[in-house]
């Protein structure tokens, strides 16, 4: 772990964790959404070769949030929903294709190396633990969910809540106000620089980089997400 001293005598009443990238591991996504095309293709006997496809569905969903102006919101559901038609030709009722790409992210989803533990032993000390996150709702519920824990939180705070997406300070204003907590003692996790470290930092808070590129923003860097714990209990 490495960072500037923001204050020797800094009592933490606040962390706050990005869901992609740092709670929930990118690559096993990146897995998950290449079962389900080859899945796809088998379902509805579309004659296609399984990268090129994915490269379809990954073009598409990239358009999907390109679309969007400034940091307004745009589910990822939506994008999938555009996705699996361009894959398979045609559109493809959600009550189809959700199922079953729900049961193969069940399956393939994994979390960050040392994320769980991190989140249950911060759970145990006196801090509010929370999310902000740019993730539809109900699939980033569902991903804490999945990883058993979701109850170790105290708030969760998405994009698709609150209209917006990081870096805008209402994603930060609205994590705090419900945790009732100031800013200046509070700590945002995230694995990129603009959005999770500077966007807090920009709100008062203190941005701690996890795979996220290097800035005045960052007030510490963690190799692994357990790092958080020496933080709060320096």
């Amino acid at each position: 772990m490495t960072g500037r001293d923001p204050g020797s005598d800094r009592e933490w009443e606040a962390v706050f964790w990005d869901i992609g990238g740092v709670i929930l591991d990118l690559e096993s996504v990146r897995t998950a959404h290449a079962a389900f095309i080859e899945e796809l293709l088998e379902r509805h006997d579309v004659d296609a070769i399984p990268e090129d496809a994915l490269e379809t569905w990954r073009a598409t969903v990239g358009a999907h949030f390109r679309e969007r102006e400034g940091t307004e919101f745009r589910a990822a559901r939506e994008g999938y929903h555009r996705g699996v038609a361009a894959v398979v030709g045609e559109p493809v009722p959600r009550e189809e294709w959700q199922p079953p790409f729900r049961r193969v992210a069940r399956k393939t989803i994994e979390p960050v190396p040392g994320a769980v533990e991190a989140i249950e032993e911060l759970a145990d000390r006196a801090l509010h633990v929370g999310v902000i996150s740019d993730v539809d709702d109900e699939e980033g519920k569902w991903m804490l969910e999945r990883f058993g824990v979701r109850a170790a939180f105290d708030s969760i705070t998405t994009s698709e809540a609150v209209g917006r997406t990081k870096p805008d300070p209402a994603m930060f204003e609205t994590a705090l106000e419900k945790a009732g907590v100031p800013a200046e003692r509070s700590l945002m996790i995230g694995d990129r620089y603009d959005h999770d470290v500077k966007g807090a930092d920009d709100a008062g808070l203190h941005g701690v980089a996890f795979g996220a590129e290097d800035g005045p923003a960052v007030a510490y860097r963690i190799e692994s997400p357990l790092e958080v714990l020496e933080i709060v209990d320096d």
